[in-house]
């Protein structure tokens, strides 16, 4: 290939090779940082000289790819890759992806170069698993199979999206006061700023602060951001407390005296800058507090920084990565009418793992499988602070990234002086705070701790059903085994369950669920009905759900079978199937793919209709 070919290629596939690099590119190295090199890798990859290749794409392509893994390689790779343009008194970054984003940049912060270059291989280029790592081993790659496997775990369908386009890029002011006050002493160190600034500018520049300059707007004072008004509550306060909650946790981790940190995450909390990845879930502000906010935890996290503070309304997590050289996050979650089970927070996620901060009650913390309901639960270590060893992500190790083939949760136990020292379950669904999980047997009064025999055997068929909350803000969520029927044709029992959601902000949904005899304890359950919005069905308040399914027999016989709560006294169908059935269930003779219109009558009298 003639050197006028490939600058052909280069300049066609521009956008696309640029994308690529910025891909393969450390998440610790900002925005700004991956913008610029990602153009320097892309301008890099044209040859000096004709060279041998299958297509002039393909020699750039394999160029800005071993630019990239040159780059992995620490400084001196970094040294060894062409120097990124560089820009003065401007940060640049491309447009903003939101969630995606930010779960792709976390996704991706866990993995080696390698494994970056693989997901690029096979998201951006289509390449299957065997070509991708063919690719990467002609380039020298170390542990190409093992990099090709763990890309598996990046969610896909994201980084196509022309949110993420380096070329396509913001661009806002660096410090404009610093810049003015240094400019005098940086005109008189020309001279030897001119031998630096070659390196510096190679690496990507001073990081700027975390912090934005500025004011806040609202109540946060000046006041609020000294560390020595941090609210500190008593080690043993939740000992001798009428509120189990956030207010009864104490100040741990190692760095509960580092005044710096505090006063960075303070700082941020109140103006965040540029370079912090700013999240919150569902239903919860993103402000500043109104009150004085209480430390819960200070410390380091795997290569983070962390900071956790509670506001009375809500948790904020502040991280920052080990010497400053990245993006500092900082996230939101509304935690108010926390309880006894509220007992675990997220202090910091890697590669597919979570660690957790207890408790100060949490007298015990297990781990078990949701889809393993007859495994023993799993003793896991907490260091003295509270913080737990890394518990694997629930659909971490998944290859369609949906459930897999475990779903781990933590089971806590509370102090037996709080009266009732029953182990809980918690799950991770991607927010701060992990989810409540519990179950209600047909004809019970409540719900109650799923940690028993029926409840694990309710929740191994409808876990996987979990993965849809992830992000929602959601805060407990109860399996509901409101009826029970006997097929026809002698085909079994069948359960029919209502798993019901609850939120932080005080809404939640219902899905309506169909468990049919199985010869696997994991056969997931069938979902035949859901709200699409708020609702109270399936609730304390309002303990009514109908659903309906269209059945096979093992005779091969359809049936349109139908269930309703305890109350429902008689269940009619029209509009494509007809038939009536006293009682809260009802199976009828059906057509393969028809359609009725369901609807139930309760012992009051009030009419009832099916989840919509």
């Amino acid at each position: 290939m003639d050197v006028e070919e490939a600058e052909a290629a280069l300049v066609e596939s521009y956008p696309h090779l640029v994308r690529m690099a910025y891909l393969m590119l450390p998440v610790s190295l900002g925005r700004h940082r991956r913008v610029v090199t990602a153009h320097a890798l892309a301008q890099g990859a044209l040859p000096r000289t004709p060279r041998v290749a299958e297509s002039a794409y393909a020699l750039v392509r394999q160029e800005v790819l071993r630019g990239a893994l040159t780059f992995g390689e620490g400084w001196k790779g970094r040294l060894a890759v062409v120097l990124p343009p560089y820009v003065w008194g401007l940060r640049l970054h491309p447009k903003a992806g939101g969630t995606d984003e930010s779960a792709l940049d976390r996704a991706l912060a866990g993995l080696g170069v390698a494994a970056r270059a693989a997901y690029v291989l096979r998201e951006l280029e289509g390449l299957d698993g065997r070509e991708a790592r063919g690719l990467l081993e002609a380039l020298g790659a170390e542990e190409a199979r093992g990099a090709v496997k763990a890309a598996e775990g990046v969610p896909q369908g994201i980084a196509g999206d022309g949110e993420f386009d380096p070329c396509t890029v913001q661009a806002r002011p660096t410090d404009l006061l610093r810049r003015r006050q240094h400019l005098k002493a940086g005109l008189i160190a020309a001279g030897a700023v001119a031998i630096t600034g070659v390196l510096i500018a190679m690496l990507g520049g001073a990081p700027e602060p975390y912090a934005a300059g500025g004011s806040p707007s609202g109540t946060y004072g000046g006041s609020y951001r000294d560390p020595g008004r941090l609210v500190r509550a008593k080690a043993a306060a939740w000992k001798d407390t009428g509120r189990m909650d956030f207010t009864a946790w104490p100040a741990r981790g190692g760095r509960t005296k580092d005044e710096a940190l505090l006063r960075r995450a303070l700082a941020v909390w109140a103006s965040p800058g540029k370079r912090v990845q700013v999240s919150a879930t569902q239903g919860t502000s993103k402000g500043v507090p109104s009150q004085e906010p209480q430390l819960l935890y200070a410390g380091d996290v795997d290569q983070a920084a962390v900071v956790l503070m509670y506001d009375g309304m809500r948790i904020v997590r502040y991280a920052e990565p080990h010497g400053g050289d990245g993006a500092a996050a900082l996230d939101f979650a509304r935690v108010d009418g926390a309880d006894v089970t509220t007992a675990a927070v997220v202090v910091g996620r890697t590669d597919g793992n979570t660690r957790f901060l207890t408790a100060p009650w949490v007298s015990e913390a297990r781990t078990r499988d949701l889809l393993g309901p007859g495994r023993a639960s799993q003793g896991l270590h907490r260091a003295a602070d509270g913080v737990t060893d890394p518990v694997r992500m629930p659909g971490a190790d998944s290859t369609d990234g949906v459930c897999g083939s475990s779903w781990p949760v933590l089971q806590l136990k509370a102090a037996a002086r709080l009266g009732d020292s029953r182990p809980f379950l918690l799950t991770d669904l991607g927010d701060l705070v992990p989810v409540h999980l519990t179950y209600q047997a047909q004809g019970s009064a409540g719900p109650i701790e799923a940690t028993g025999r029926n409840a694990l055997a309710s929740w191994a068929r409808t876990a996987c059903h979990l993965g849809s909350l992830a992000g929602q803000g959601v805060r407990s969520v109860n399996n509901w085994e409101y009826a029970d029927q006997q097929l026809p044709e002698a085909n079994g029992t069948a359960a029919w369950v209502c798993t019901r959601s609850d939120t932080w902000r005080g809404g939640g949904r219902a899905l309506a669920l169909f468990l049919p005899p199985a010869s696997s304890a994991t056969s997931p359950a069938a979902p035949v009905g859901q709200s699409s919005s708020d609702t109270g069905a399936c609730s304390g308040y309002v303990p009514q759900v109908l659903a309906g399914v269209l059945w096979k027999s093992t005779a091969g016989h359809w049936y349109l079978l139908a269930a309703g709560s305890p109350d429902v006294a008689r269940i009619k169908a029209a509009d494509g199937v007809s038939g009536t059935a006293t009682g809260s269930t009802m199976a009828v003779p059906a057509e393969q793919g028809a359609r009725a219109e369901l609807t139930g009558v309760l012992d009051s009298g009030d009419s009832l209709t099916t989840l919509r």
